[in-house]
């Protein structure tokens, strides 16, 4: 076998999983045109079949031990809604006391949650005790339950993204009190209240970046090699980052121009 057919073989076995250009596009620009939605919600209703399809991706994301420790509370009540608000307000006020000087005016001017503007709500949670107390891959990092349901956050956000849909996660709650608005049972750990509706556009930028609150940090400050604080500033990778992290905003730039439903 000569070295021709050998490169061949290479680029064929790397390839054929692949997915065809058009369908990485759409998964980079889903991932690139995602935000944190506030304010922008519009009364239309969201069906139960787009509520079905981003709630079973949601359902497929990876788990320690396939343990799916999570449950999704869809929530659509008006009142239910009213109590959720209420948890929020009260968390809301205490955390505003917990900054100092201008980041605490600048925090009482950002709008932190659309509970009551959206037209549904979803809680996913995560049941530390599914499938009893020893979990393949859980039996030392204890924690990994917890970062399992977050897979299952951003399944749905993505999902949800390329539905035209925007999602606001709201995490300004004291856990309790958000329990007690929506009858969750002391065993299991609320991970994520999820805001979820039409919006009138998304923002080019994330909120919290475009309010000065904090700027998107250089990815090549976030990339070490072979042990922790090494950097290599010349590394071939490293300026393939800068590239790439150049390209995602100039992807993102252009979010506000499309219909939301697009």
């Amino acid at each position: 076998m000569n070295k021709g057919t050998t490169m061949s073989i290479e680029a064929a076995t790397q390839d054929i999983h692949a997915f065809a250009q058009k369908a990485r596009d759409a998964i980079y620009r889903t991932i690139f045109l995602r935000r944190d939605v506030r304010g922008q919600f519009l009364p239309k209703p969201v069906s139960d079949a787009v509520l079905s399809r981003i709630i079973t991706a949601a359902h497929y994301a990876p788990s320690v031990g396939f343990m799916q420790p999570w449950n999704f509370l869809v929530v659509r009540s008006a009142d239910v809604k009213r109590r959720v608000h209420s948890a929020f307000v009260r968390a809301h006020t205490e955390a505003a006391e917990m900054f100092e000087g201008e980041k605490r005016a600048t925090y009482k001017t950002l709008k932190l949650e659309g509970i009551l503007e959206s037209p549904v709500g979803i809680c996913i949670t995560c049941d530390r005790s599914r499938t009893g107390p020893v979990v393949i891959g859980r039996t030392h990092m204890k924690t990994m339950d917890l970062y399992s349901s977050v897979c299952a956050v951003q399944n749905l956000w993505l999902a949800a993204r390329a539905e035209g849909l925007g999602v606001g996660w709201v995490s300004i709650f004291q856990q309790a009190a958000l329990q007690q608005a929506l009858g969750i049972p002391k065993g299991i750990t609320p991970i994520a209240y999820l805001c979820v509706g039409y919006v009138s556009h998304f923002y080019a930028k994330p909120e919290l970046e475009s309010a000065g609150w904090l700027p998107r940090m250089p990815i090549e400050d976030l990339v070490y090699f072979e042990q922790w604080g090494c950097r290599d500033d010349e590394a071939l990778l490293v300026r393939q980052l800068i590239r790439d992290q150049a390209a995602a905003q100039a992807a993102a730039d252009v979010a506000p121009l499309e219909p939301a439903t697009a």
